[in-house]
């Protein structure tokens, strides 16, 4: 199923995005993607694979409504293109 991401953090970790991240899943009413979820839904490969130029960005943030933190925010501008909303 295609993501269809509402909002993307671009601020880097350690600035208060778990603190984001809990905000926005209140206000959005769904799962925002941090770092966290690299580790608990085993993406490493898949983000090895984006920074190859091969990401797949709907299998990476399915069922996530935001995304705040790295490594997410390392590709913003390209996050931007695919979910403009």
């Amino acid at each position: 199923m295609p993501s269809d991401l509402q909002v993307i953090g671009a601020g880097c970790g350690r600035t208060g995005t778990a603190s984001l991240k809990a905000a926005l899943e209140e206000l959005l009413g769904g799962p925002c993607h941090h770092m966290f979820e690299v580790f608990k839904n085993n993406q490493g490969q898949m983000w090895v694979d984006a920074a190859a130029g091969k990401a797949d960005w709907d299998r990476i943030f399915d069922g996530f409504v935001a995304a705040v933190d790295f490594p997410s925010a390392a590709f913003f501008d390209e996050l931007m293109v695919k979910y403009p909303k």
